[in-house]
């Protein structure tokens, strides 16, 4: 049973906050931008999974893998075409309007590598 109601393909960032922040979190942050971008800023908690090892047939991290998928980009085109192809194959995934500008511009935190204050490129 899908954790995302039906036909939600895409949620707001309060939404992917919430089910992926909480102490409870019943689902994973999935970031699919390149390391690069992920090294000046991605949400706390989330997972790196570059979009384009996903498409060359890369597995989604074991951290991942039974869990509920909420994709993140910087603006979400990358995580709507991740979200499908992780459907697809089977994951529970919906994708985040706006991407790590939006979570950013809501004031939600943003980390870099070394778990500093970041930003997003």
């Amino acid at each position: 049973m899908s954790l995302f109601r039906r036909r939600a393909n895409r949620v707001s960032v309060d939404e992917a906050h919430w089910r992926t922040r909480r102490a409870d979190a019943p689902a994973v942050l999935l970031d699919v931008r390149e390391r690069a971008e992920w090294n000046v800023g991605h949400a706390p908690g989330a997972v790196l999974a570059p979009l384009s090892g996903l498409a060359a047939g890369a597995a989604v991290p074991s951290v991942a893998q039974a869990m509920p998928l909420v994709v993140i980009c910087r603006s979400g085109r990358r995580s709507q075409q991740a979200a499908e192809l992780l459907t697809q194959r089977g994951h529970d995934a919906v994708d985040v309007k706006g991407g790590m500008q939006a979570w950013a511009a809501a004031g939600l935190p943003v980390v870099d590598e070394r778990g500093n204050d970041g930003s997003i490129a």
